[in-house]
């Protein structure tokens, strides 16, 4: 990894925070019982898995996580592209 790429830890709270941003932009966040974003960046492979208990009230929780989970992917593309 050249110096101009973005460290570990700056991907995976990237990835982590734009997981984030997508339940709560979908649910309030006293309505969330549980979540978790686990984030892991190693040998330049990202893994994200996002699990979400909300209720299926407001949104679809499933596809609630499945989108946190690609705009976490997007989130670090975007971040390399700006390298």
């Amino acid at each position: 990894m050249s110096t101009d790429e973005p460290s570990d830890e700056t991907v995976v709270q990237t990835a982590a925070d734009a997981a984030e941003g997508v339940i709560f932009s979908q649910y309030k966040q006293s309505d969330v019982r549980d979540y978790d974003v686990t984030v892991v960046f190693e040998d330049g492979v990202l893994e994200v898995d996002v699990y979400l208990n909300a209720p299926d009230d407001e949104a679809n929780p499933d596809q609630v996580a499945d989108d946190a989970a690609l705009a976490a992917r997007e989130a670090v593309d975007d971040l390399f592209g700006e390298q």
